[in-house]
């Protein structure tokens, strides 16, 4: 199977498909014309999720930067709901006029239309890929209490557990997240032994009981695990990058522990409704990338364990629809279910 580290380039066929191929065909007669002048009042960045999260984190660290570029106030806007559903529906039925931008995700963008079955979900693929905005390594983490050193560790204590027929809990801030998908994902590559996914009703109530050894593993970005590490209310294990964390250069890779084909990252974009003109995706991808380079910026990111995003519409497009394959795909293996 395919490692899932995102390809940096896109064939003109996929790149069609995505929308980034001919974008602005099919535009109202006089909408070009009225672009010229692109922006002429605010830009609002739409985000799925309340404020405090790491999506909202990545649309507000760029807003200074990006007005300052674009010459108009750029805002944002939680529509949260439906593990971000709602706010990309939302920006999809949008007019292509550069107003209405999503902050996507990993699961709005690549997981929910895999693992919401009973729900119509909007088609993310049909969005007008912009620019990547972070990214961020999984960590494994479990207790500071649970007796493992390492991940080899924990490895031969879960298959220990199977053959005695017990199955190993692991914790997610709610079914059919990255983070459950990632587990089973790790199952797979460890050999399959049994492990039981506990949801929970978001990450905070999932990092409680961790902490607190009720349920003894849990993959969360690092970002999200790095307060708890710090503190040593947790311990870190192995991350699922390509690199390693800088912010934790003593946690080894999964690569470097000999796991194959397991590199998985949560990534956050940002994306436009289809047939966004190709002008107005430049301009917002120039001021994305100029707000990116602010050195207080990188450090305010990378001091959360993330790492800052930038580069060309096309690497995001690849980036999601690669995700979207291969993650789907782990979804249907394991019956994964948000509902």
């Amino acid at each position: 199977m395919m490692p899932i580290a995102p390809p940096v380039s896109l064939s003109r066929r996929s790149a069609l498909q995505l929308g980034l191929g001919g974008l602005g065909a099919g535009l109202l007669p006089g909408l070009t014309l009225a672009q010229g002048a692109w922006p002429n009042k605010s830009v609002t960045l739409v985000v799925g999720y309340p404020p405090g999260g790491q999506t909202d984190f990545a649309g507000r660290i760029l807003t200074a930067g990006m007005q300052n570029n674009l010459g108009q106030p750029v805002v944002i806007d939680n529509k949260a709901g439906v593990n971000g559903n709602i706010a990309t529906d939302y920006v999809l039925k949008s007019a292509p006029d550069g107003y209405r931008l999503l902050v996507g995700n990993g699961s709005n963008m690549v997981l929910n239309p895999h693992t919401y079955r009973n729900t119509a979900v909007a088609d993310p693929l049909k969005m007008t890929p912009i620019g990547l905005l972070l990214t961020s390594s999984l960590m494994l983490v479990v207790p500071a209490s649970l007796p493992v050193k390492d991940v080899d560790a924990f490895i031969a204590w879960v298959k220990q557990q199977d053959k005695e027929g017990k199955a190993v809990d692991y914790a997610s801030g709610g079914p059919g997240s990255l983070v459950q998908t990632a587990m089973e994902l790790f199952r797979e590559r460890i050999g399959k032994p049994k492990m039981s996914h506990v949801p929970y009703k978001g990450s905070a109530p999932a990092m409680t009981d961790l902490i607190a050894g009720r349920v003894p593993a849990m993959f969360d970005a690092s970002s999200v695990v790095a307060p708890f590490l710090k503190s040593g209310q947790l311990k870190a294990l192995m991350a699922t990058g390509p690199k390693r964390v800088p912010a934790f250069p003593d946690v080894p890779t999964a690569t470097e522990k000999g796991i194959k084909n397991f590199e998985v990252i949560s990534f956050i974009g940002l994306y436009g409704p289809p047939g966004l003109s190709p002008d107005i995706v430049k301009k917002v991808n120039t001021a994305m990338n100029t707000a990116l380079k602010d050195a207080a910026v990188q450090k305010t990111i990378a001091d959360r364990g993330d790492d800052a995003g930038g580069g060309t519409p096309e690497q995001l497009a690849a980036l999601t629809k690669n995700y979207y394959d291969l993650l789907g795909k782990v979804v249907k293996d394991n019956d994964i279910r948000a509902e």
